[in-house]
């Protein structure tokens, strides 16, 4: 029998989104779908055993774009969907980051969320989608959790926030904010802006928060009807005595080396001597009532935590004997690589980032395979995270999902200060290399690519540059805010906040938090407090190089636009690819062609550019009855030769008016190749182009050759004459031959 299917419906802004549940995978721990109009994303949540062994919580957040979701066949060779795109693991991240949080501290069973496209209307967004449908699944499943969250997206249009924006409305946004909480604060904030200011994104936020409570309240309500019983799950506790035992061993110690500023090494390498003293102090060998090694470690980890926040709320110094709002040092350098179009390097203290930008052709940017209405990106932004920028030694396995994160990251902060294409029609893509990290290498690249793109001599709208926000809270209520934490603060704190922009507004923001929430004023704080940062950080960029350089590098290819009208183009391009072909390897120059007509020729060489310049720009031309011209013999036929006159056109010089005498072969005028002076004497109606050599040579008038040309190519006296089709204006074959009969001459039409 067919199982009952629920359906739980609420309004949010002007639209009314729906969960339904009851028929779908039941044997996942909880399963839905959520939708609004037909983009609709299913969701699945099941809770597993504890692996042996195991010292973390293994959450696992996969999201699936499918491609039959919006009636597309997948475009690889396989014609199946292969490993995650860019797309569905951004979806990914988006939905285990406000997620995570609620889940109880120690939990160590095994809990995975599997997220499908069933539905993509190409109007409306499925990432919000995703997020509230995982949500509900954890919800009504048996999984303990301590939810539920909720989702939105705020846009702003003309100066007025939408909800849940469309395709089309985001278009036409200057704000593209995600935001997830719970039903008291917010959890995730990820944003994309153009120049919005601080006070701005704090409304938006708070709109999202209070916009997101119908979603909360919907799952509350499915939970209390349709909810299974919650199981049991395996939580780690700390051994009390053990850590309090701990904690007086090493307190002193550690705040004697907490005392003087450290390097990472020096904090690490410290808390490595200290955390091996207290074991070897307390798992005392042949002694069976010693704590395991590893619960001492455990315990180490704790008191450390301990220590160093509270030295931060109660005193006010960090790690490395900084103030909560002061910067480490900065030094920044252009130009590193002769041969790059554009470098940057951005340090500040133990973090540095090397970024290098390429310009190519917008026949290189990327073609996007996906959902979206977005078929191609003209900016790509890429991310590399190496072993060796943390002292590591590890295999190289492809890009992970955090390197993927972080480009995209970076990718939104500087798109906004990109120019346009019709002002700058360039393919750019940015690669940011990591090679040293203590915090916040993700700002880092915006900096060292801000850099890049100057260096580049690409016009950016006005230069980017980002800081990395920390928290320290405890359950008195203190907090303290940290300016450009690093990455001892980024592990012991509570909260990881990005915030990326110019001088007039913000361009990024990104949000984890660890605790289950942050209040609309303590974020207020942070973005006034990034924002004091953020100029402090760009004074010092600017410093190496104070805006866009003039002109490009001399490796970095120049694109000459050209316009054609739109009946021209399959001439340029001629029968599959020919023309465009032989044109690019004659100048060595590559070319694009849009729809509209726009040719973009790209070239190092000046010469072969305005070589194919004056080749493209001649399809613009129409030959001129009169007119005399030099081109070159394309093809010979016993009739004539045809000689392109410009691009595109060919005409044919019959063979009566290849020379003053009488030619018995065209091979003995011209063979391929060779270049002919001609006056055009005719063009007919369909096109086709009658030239005469004989004119130019004898200096005849266009009304002379006209009409001695059509004399001498019809019918002659004296017998037979052979006639024949010069074929069409792209070089089409002849399909008519006459025979020759008597001693008559010669004779040809067209």
């Amino acid at each position: 029998m067919k199982p009952e299917l629920k359906r739980y419906s609420a309004v949010v802004g002007t639209r009314t989104f729906t969960f339904e549940t009851g028929t779908l995978a039941a044997q996942a721990g909880g399963a839905v779908t959520f939708g609004v109009e037909d983009s609709i994303v299913f969701a699945a949540a099941t809770m597993g055993g504890v692996r042996e062994g195991i010292d973390f919580f293994p959450l696992s957040v996969d999201y699936e774009e499918r491609m039959y979701a919006g009636g597309k066949i997948p475009g690889s060779f396989f014609r199946r969907e292969g490993r995650a795109s860019t797309d569905s693991i951004l979806v990914a991240r988006l939905t285990d980051r406000p997620l995570r949080p609620l889940f109880a501290h120690g939990m160590r069973n095994e809990v995975q969320v599997i997220m499908y496209s069933f539905s993509a209307d190409g109007i409306n967004p499925l990432d919000i989608l995703a997020i509230n449908a995982a949500s509900a699944a954890i919800m009504i499943s048996d999984i303990p959790w301590a939810g539920p969250v909720a989702a939105v997206r705020v846009g702003r249009v003309n100066g007025e926030f939408v909800l849940n924006p469309t395709f089309e409305e985001m278009n036409a946004s200057d704000l593209d904010l995600r935001i997830a909480g719970t039903k008291e604060a917010i959890l995730m904030v990820e944003c994309g802006a153009n120049e919005i200011p601080e006070d701005v994104m704090v409304a938006a936020l708070e709109l999202g928060h209070q916009s997101m409570q119908p979603i909360i309240d919907l799952q509350l309500k499915m939970q209390a009807e349709i909810g299974k019983p919650k199981r049991e799950a395996t939580i780690t506790t700390a051994n009390e005595e053990l850590q309090k035992k701990v904690f007086e061993s090493v307190n002193a110690k550690m705040n004697e080396l907490l005392d003087k500023p450290l390097s990472k090494n020096e904090f690490y390498g410290g808390m490595d001597e200290l955390q091996a003293a207290v074991v070897a102090e307390l798992c005392v060998e042949g002694d069976e009532t010693a704590p395991a090694s590893k619960d001492v470690k455990s315990a180490f980890s704790e008191a450390e935590h301990k220590i160093v926040r509270e030295r931060i709320l109660g005193m006010g110094k960090r790690p490395d004997g900084r103030t909560p709002t002061e910067i480490r040092p900065i030094w920044c350098e252009v130009g590193l690589s002769p041969r790059a179009h554009g470098t940057g390097l951005f340090t500040r203290g133990e973090t540095q980032v090397l970024s290098f930008a390429t310009l190519g052709t917008l026949g290189e940017a990327q073609e996007l395979d996906n959902l979206s209405p977005e078929k191609n990106k003209r900016y790509m932004h890429h991310y590399s995270f190496p072993p060796f920028s943390t002292g590591e030694v590890k295999m190289l396995r492809g890009q992970s999902r955090r390197e993927v994160g972080h480009g995209a990251l970076a990718e939104r902060a500087l798109e906004p200060v990109i120019p346009a294409e019709e002002s700058f029609p360039y393919a750019i893509r940015v690669v940011s290399e990591a090679l040293s990290s203590n915090g916040s290498t993700s700002m880092g690249s915006v900096c060292g690519s801000t850099l890049a793109l100057m260096d580049a001599g690409v016009p950016i709208k006005a230069p980017v540059s980002g800081v990395a926000m920390g928290l320290i809270t405890d359950e008195t209520g203190r907090y303290q805010i940290l300016t450009d934490i690093q990455g001892t603060e980024d592990h012991l704190g509570d909260m990881d906040f990005k915030v990326a922009g110019t001088a007039e507004g913000i361009t990024a923001l990104q949000m984890d938090i660890k605790i289950s929430g942050l209040s609309t004023q303590m974020m207020k704080e942070a973005l006034a407090q990034a924002h004091t940062a953020r100029m402090s950080i760009m004074a010092k960029m600017l410093e190496a190089l104070p805006e866009a350089r003039a002109d490009l590098k001399p490796h970095a290819p120049r694109i000459i636009t050209v316009k054609i009208p739109i009946d021209k183009i399959g001439a340029l391009i001629g029968p599959g690819g020919k023309n465009i072909r032989a044109l690019q390897e004659e100048t060595h120059t590559k070319i694009d062609i849009q729809e509209d007509g726009t040719v973009y020729i790209a070239s190092t060489d000046s010469v072969g550019a305005k070589i194919a310049q004056e080749r493209v720009a001649g399809l613009t031309e129409s030959v001129v009855v009169g007119n005399i011209y030099t081109g070159k013999v394309v093809r010979i036929e016993a009739f004539g030769a045809f000689v392109n006159l410009l691009p595109g056109m060919d005409g044919l010089v019959h063979i009566s008016q290849l020379a003053s005498e009488r030619v018995n072969s065209v091979e003995d005028v011209c063979v391929l190749g060779d270049e002919l002076t001609v006056m055009v004497t005719d063009v007919d109606p369909q096109g086709k182009i009658r030239l005469s050599r004989q004119a130019v040579l004898e200096g005849w008038s266009a009304e002379e050759a006209r009409e001695k040309d059509a004399r001498k190519s019809g019918p002659r006296p004296g017998g037979g004459g052979r006639s024949g089709s010069g074929g069409d204006r792209n070089g089409g074959r002849g399909n008519d031959r006459g025979g020759r009969s008597g001693g008559g001459d010669r004779g040809g039409r067209r």
